[in-house]
């Protein structure tokens, strides 16, 4: 046994040495000291064929030579993990004395951002902007704008109730003209409003349609005011918005809250009313509905349509920043892909 003992002594020194990784010093643990075929667990097994007093002397030796396998084994383990760790210092070490990076900054969305174009284009013309609540009465949605009670719109197919149907039933705005009502209410004519806001219907997502979409309203009311009056402040803030060259022209319409009421469209931005891809050939693209405020609206909020009238009109800003943009499709500005929104940095 002592033979035997010297020369796997030997063997393992010269294997322990040609060890170069973690992988040679955990399978040199498993070939010598492994539970089911390690060399010293095999020798064990054969203790049982000595006699007692041989059997107490070669146990005691080849315990001693276990734990000099697992101590080398390990001192070779521990050498590793240290070595590994001093490479890892080195490729991670940073140089504090650099120049930090730029972290890059972020910037506004391209809603807002033509949001704010619009808002300074109302605020130079003399309208204040107003903001309001999202979750309105069944009242502010449609009664005081003069919808009727079966018209479409009041639908559970077309607007987001929170709970039941009567006048003091709250849902999701549909339309920001709402926001007309309360200014209304809140002050009295002359009075010039812009609102822009966001507003909810039950639209099945695809390239044109979102569920959750921005408007802005344009409100003026006061003593005198004509449809000769709308067509001059629409066409000023169109010329503003696209450039002096731009036209308008206005189609009639109805709209339960206008009357007279009309669809405006304006010269494509991209070809100048010559036709193109954005226009459909046209050259006319559609910027939205407009008229003068109904008199039952302006007697709802307590002002005498002998005395007063005024024009209201509203845009959709998705689709006005699809195509100034030229996207074939509005998911993509609610979409938050960072790839997409980078281009209007």
């Amino acid at each position: 046994m002592t033979e035997r003992l010297t020369q796997l002594r030997a063997e393992f020194t010269a294997e322990l040495a040609a060890a170069v990784t973690e992988a040679d010093a955990n399978a040199l643990r498993d070939r010598w000291v492994g539970r089911k075929a390690g060399l010293i667990t095999a020798e064990m097994k054969t203790l049982g064929k000595l006699s007692p007093e041989e059997r107490k002397t070669a146990g005691a030796q080849l315990n001693e030579l276990k734990t000099e396998v697992e101590s080398g084994i390990d001192d070779l383990l521990n050498r590793f993990a240290a070595e590994r760790e001093a490479a890892q210092l080195i490729a991670e070490r940073i140089d504090v004395t650099l120049p930090g990076r730029r972290i890059a900054a972020g910037h506004l969305h391209p809603i807002t951002l033509l949001r704010h174009r619009i808002e300074d284009i109302f605020v130079s013309m003399g309208y204040a902007i107003e903001d309001d609540r999202e979750i309105e009465t069944t009242f502010y949605n449609f009664t005081s704008l003069n919808i009727p009670d079966n018209h479409p719109a009041r639908s559970p197919q077309d607007t987001f109730y929170l709970v039941g149907e009567n006048e003091s039933t709250l849902s999701l705005r549909s339309q920001t003209s709402t926001m007309q009502i309360h200014a209304m209410q809140k002050r009295r004519p002359p009075l010039r409003v812009a609102a822009p806001g966001r507003v909810f219907r039950r639209d099945t997502p695809d390239a044109t349609h979102n569920p959750m979409f921005y408007q802005v309203e344009g409100l003026l009311v006061d003593k005198g005011i004509t449809l000769g009056d709308l067509k001059g402040t629409v066409e000023e803030f169109v010329r503003r918005l696209f450039g002096p060259d731009t036209k308008t022209r206005f189609r009639p319409s109805y709209f339960p809250f206008v009357e007279p009421g009309a669809e405006i469209d304006y010269t494509c931005f991209k070809c100048h009313g010559d036709g193109c891809r954005v226009c459909k050939q046209s050259g006319w693209i559609e910027m939205g509905g407009s008229g003068m405020v109904h008199p039952n609206v302006l007697r709802g909020v307590n002002i005498d349509p002998e005395i007063y009238s005024g024009f209201a009109f509203g845009l959709g800003l998705d689709r006005l920043c699809a195509l100034m943009y030229g996207l074939d499709d509005i998911r993509l500005l609610y979409e938050n892909d960072v790839r997409f929104l980078e281009q209007f940095s």
